[in-house]
C-alpha cells in the first residue's frame, strides 16, 4: 500500500513498522517512551515488540483506558512520570493505542518542555482513520470533548492492519462511522462502497481511502479556518450526545455510535438548511439505522445537549455552526442553524427507531 505524504511526515501502511528503526536512529533520541493504556499494553504491545524483533529499548508509560480519563489530571501524571525519568527535549514518545491515546499522548508530547517528538501507532479503526491523522491533539474538560489541545504534527503515523485483530466488534463499528462520514462529505462512490462492505472485514484499501480524504482536507486547511470544518459533519450533535452519555449512562456510547446519531440528525438539518434531497436523506437514515443500534435521546436532555453544542469549537459570535451536506459526497460549512431546528433534528432521529 502506498505511503501518504502529509505536511512533512509520512503515513505508512502495513510496513510492519519497518521505517521506525530508521526514524529512531536519525532522531538520535536520548530516551524513547511508549505511551499506552492498560488494555493496549496487554493486547498490542506484544505485537509491537514482535514487529520490531523484540525491541526493548524504551520505557513504558501506562494509563487507565477510556475517554473519561482523557483529562488534565491524567496529563499531569504523565508529565510527572516524564520528569521522574529525567526526560529531556530530545526524547521521543510513541503513542500506541486508540484515539484517547493518540489525542492525549500527542497533547502531552506537544506541551512537555514546549514540545518533544512523537509518533502515532493507532491500534483501533477509529484512531487509524481519524484521531491519529491531521495533527490535532486534545483533552476533555468537564466531559466537553477536546476543549484544550494543540495543532502539532507527529514525526510519522504507522497504520498496521495487524492491530485490528485485537479490536472488539463494537470498536470496529465505532471507527466505521468516521469512514462513512468521509464518504458522505467527499466521495459518493466511496460511500456506496462502504455500504456494500462489512465493517468487521474492512480492507486496508478502504482505510487508505479514508486517510487520503482526511489528509487532502487537512493539507489544504491545517488550522481549521475553513474547509477542514467539513470533517466535523455529524459531530456537533454527535459530540454533545457522546458527552451527555459519558456523564449519564451506565454503558456510555462509543464515539462512533454517537457520531452515527449525529449523522442522522445533521443529515436532516442538511435537508432543512442546505440542499440535501429528501431521497438522499432517507437513504442515509435507512442505512445508518440498519447498522447502528438505537439510542433514545430523552426530551429532558435537549436543554443540556443544546448547552453542550454551545461549547462546540466551531461556533462563532454565540452561533451554533454546522457542517452540512449539499448532497452525498459534497459538504459545506459555517451553516447557522436555529435551536428549534436542532431540537427537531433530534426528534427526527428518535422517530427513526420508533415502532
Amino acid at each position: 500500500m502506498d505511503t501518504i505524504e502529509s505536511s512533512g511526515h509520512n503515513i505508512y501502511f502495513d510496513t510492519r513498522l519497518a521505517p521506525l528503526a530508521e526514524i529512531i536512529e536519525k532522531g538520535t533520541y536520548s530516551n524513547i517512551f511508549v505511551f499506552a493504556d492498560r488494555n493496549t499494553a496487554e493486547a498490542c504491545l506484544p505485537v509491537f515488540r514482535e514487529m520490531l524483533d523484540d525491541f526493548s529499548g524504551f520505557d513504558l508509560i501506562e494509563t487507565d483506558p477510556g475517554e473519561e480519563n482523557k483529562n488534565i489530571d491524567f496529563c499531569i501524571g504523565i508529565w510527572k512520570t516524564l520528569l521522574d525519568f529525567e526526560a529531556d527535549r530530545k526524547c521521543l514518545m510513541i503513542n500506541l493505542g486508540g484515539g484517547v491515546i493518540t489525542d492525549m499522548g500527542g497533547f502531552v508530547a506537544s506541551t512537555y518542555k514546549r514540545g518533544i517528538d512523537f509518533i502515532n501507532i493507532p491500534t483501533t479503526l477509529l484512531s487509524q482513520v481519524d484521531a491519529s491523522v491531521g495533527g490535532k491533539t486534545g483533552i476533555d474538560i468537564d466531559n466537553v470533548k477536546n476543549m484544550v489541545g494543540t495543532f502539532t504534527l507527529p514525526q510519522a503515523v504507522f497504520i498496521e492492519a495487524e492491530f485490528l485483530k485485537t479490536v472488539p466488534k463494537r470498536e470496529l463499528l465505532s471507527g466505521f462511522a468516521e469512514m462513512i462520514k468521509h464518504g458522505l462529505i467527499a466521495d459518493n462512490s466511496y460511500y456506496h462502497e462502504l455500504k456494500a462492505a462489512n465493517y468487521q472485514n474492512i480492507t486496508t484499501a478502504a482505510i487508505h481511502r479514508s486517510v487520503e480524504i482526511k489528509n487532502t482536507v487537512v493539507t489544504e486547511d491545517p488550522l481549521e479556518k475553513g474547509l477542514r470544518k467539513i470533517l466535523n459533519f455529524g459531530h456537533t450533535v454527535g459530540h454533545a450526545v457522546e458527552s451527555y452519555s459519558l456523564s449519564k449512562d451506565k454503558k456510555p456510547l462509543t464515539h462512533g455510535e454517537a457520531i452515527a446519531i449525529g449523522i442522522i440528525c445533521e443529515a436532516w438539518l442538511s435537508h432543512k438548511n442546505s440542499t440535501l434531497s429528501a431521497d438522499e436523506l432517507a437513504e442515509i437514515r435507512t442505512y445508518i439505522s440498519g447498522v447502528y443500534p438505537a439510542y433514545k435521546i430523552k426530551e429532558k436532555s435537549f436543554a443540556q445537549l443544546s448547552a453542550l453544542m454551545q461549547s462546540d469549537k466551531k461556533n462563532e459570535h454565540g452561533n451554533i455552526l454546522f457542517s452540512l451536506l449539499q448532497n452525498i459526497g459534497q459538504c459545506t460549512y459555517n451553516c447557522r442553524v436555529s435551536e428549534s431546528d436542532i431540537r427537531e433534528s433530534m426528534e427526527y432521529y428518535n422517530l427513526t427507531y420508533a415502532k
